[in-house]
């Protein structure tokens, strides 16, 4: 018999001994006796199993709960899927130089663009030279240049990222084309849009 063996045998007696004298210090009849007796075996064997299968049971929940509430972004080894939000656009947290913003990825901008808000957030300071002339649904508008030394989104990390800033994003964010070209697949299926570095 091992070590741990042995201390498993103590601890069964240990506890038999104080369901045992719990139940005769009561003075209660046999049979009722052995009924809570065995209640007893039965609750330490219930939570003996939950106790030993406790990381498969956690696998088995996580897995219902993403069946019934998806996460937005699924890490799958290098690989990152993004699930689409109800407004049917693909949303993600990324990490600019540490701090974390709210981005919209679209395969329809040509750069990743920045709030001044985001910029300022992140100490993205514009570049300087001649602003980059951007054509968006509002209109033409100059954008300043500049430089994220770090972007990562999920398991994704891109050093020294051209992004541009002005005043005219608004709040939005944009991931652009710039950062989905460096990946070498990017891919929409059904829900989810799938990232492979």
């Amino acid at each position: 018999m091992t070590d741990g063996q042995g201390q498993s045998l103590i601890w069964a007696i240990v506890m038999l001994v104080i369901v045992g004298s719990a139940l005769i210090s009561r003075r209660i009849p046999i049979g009722q006796a052995a009924k809570m007796a065995l209640a007893w075996i039965a609750i330490f064997a219930v939570g003996l199993t939950i106790y030993a299968f406790r990381n498969d049971i956690a696998s088995v929940a996580q897995r219902v709960w993403y069946e019934i509430s998806p996460p937005e972004t699924v890490a799958q080894g290098d690989a990152l899927q993004i699930r689409k939000s109800p407004d049917g656009h693909f949303w993600v947290d990324v990490q600019l130089n540490g701090n974390v913003e709210r981005f919209l990825v679209d395969s329809g901008a040509t750069v990743t663009a920045l709030s001044v808000g985001a910029a300022q957030r992140s100490g993205i300071q514009p570049s300087g030279g001649y602003p980059m002339i951007l054509n968006t649904a509002n209109g033409a508008i100059a954008a300043d240049r500049a430089e994220a030394a770090t972007l990562i989104v999920g398991t994704i990390r891109r050093e020294n990222m051209p992004v541009v800033i002005a005043e005219e994003f608004g709040g939005t964010n944009v991931l652009g084309m710039n950062f989905l070209s460096s990946l070498s697949s990017w891919s929409v299926e059904g829900e989810w849009l799938l990232l492979e570095p």
